[in-house]
């Protein structure tokens, strides 16, 4: 099936770069980030449909469901690289944001042919994830048509998910199909086509946009510290005793003391210190209060 590409902005030529090649390094890079900071603001404009977003993957993880992305290329490594990072930020399981790629892991390094072009195997996926209506699932792809992500999409539409899509053409397939559509239109590249670019750039900044406004209201940030961070390495548990120090001014030592006491749970360790509390206790509080530390110390 032949493909007209000549409509979709993200194919178009970008009169900025047309003789970048003539150009000096310096003079190539200033193109680049003059063209660059076309993308934050291509973003805002979208952040009515963005909270809406986070909103409904707020919802479906307090239901017990999950957040799913689901993409090919740089869109596909871009969800799988987001969904990597909420384990040891935000002390998920990994199974609560999943990202998923056409082509399968080997995908995730280098190109899969054809994979991007399988309606069927994003139905495959999702069904193999076993997918229910509580679920959301986030379609990513600058084009907006990858069939791969389209076939997600329309299977999770058909079991009663909520379907989001991040796409950076206006109008296109993917946002046809979705119940929120995100759509920062970044314009054309500079180099023609390779949406890597400012496309995988608007991508990259709405997903962390996503979980970590979904992450905020799911009570797993106090202030803007990461009260669930895991220690899995020395970095990590240095940034516990940070974090605890922190949030309620005692010394180092006292927050490595509550940490402790807490089996180095942030949250358990900051009631403590701030409700004056025993650890049993403050563990008790942050679970009845479904991990909020300003809702626990309100008790």
């Amino acid at each position: 099936m032949k493909i007209d590409l000549t409509r979709l902005v993200t194919e178009s030529r970008n009169a900025a770069s047309a003789e970048i090649d003539k150009l000096s390094t310096l003079e190539m890079l200033e193109v680049i980030n003059q063209e660059d900071q076309k993308v934050a603001l291509a973003v805002k404009q979208q952040l009515p449909q963005i909270a809406q977003a986070v909103d409904a993957i707020t919802e479906a993880f307090a239901k017990g469901g999950r957040l799913i992305y689901m993409g090919a290329g740089t869109s596909g490594r871009l969800g799988i690289l987001d969904a990597s990072e909420c384990p040891p930020t935000y002390g998920t399981k990994p199974e609560l944001v999943v990202g998923l790629i056409a082509g399968g892991h080997q995908a995730i390094l280098k190109a899969v042919e054809n994979a991007e072009d399988n309606v069927e195997l994003g139905k495959q996926d999702l069904v193999d994830l076993k997918l229910t209506a509580k679920d959301v699932v986030v379609g990513i792809a600058a084009s907006g048509r990858t069939p791969y992500v389209l076939g997600g999409m329309r299977y999770a539409k058909s079991v009663g998910a909520t379907v989001a899509a991040i796409v950076c053409n206006p109008v296109c397939a993917m946002s046809d199909e979705a119940d929120i559509s995100v759509i920062p239109v970044v314009g054309p590249e500079i180099v023609t086509g390779s949406s890597r670019m400012k496309a995988g750039t608007a991508q990259k900044l709405v997903l962390n946009m996503l979980t970590t406004g979904a992450m905020i209201r799911s009570g797993k940030v106090y202030g803007n510290l990461m009260v669930d961070v895991e220690a899995t390495n020395a970095k990590l548990v240095q940034r516990q005793v940070n974090i605890v120090v922190e949030a309620t001014d005692v010394g180092a030592d006292e927050a490595e003391v509550a940490l402790q006491a807490s089996n180095r749970h942030c949250k358990t360790a900051i009631l403590m210190i701030l409700a004056g509390i025993d650890a049993k206790e403050a563990a008790a509080r942050i679970e009845k209060h479904n991990g909020f530390i300003r809702q626990a110390l309100k008790t």
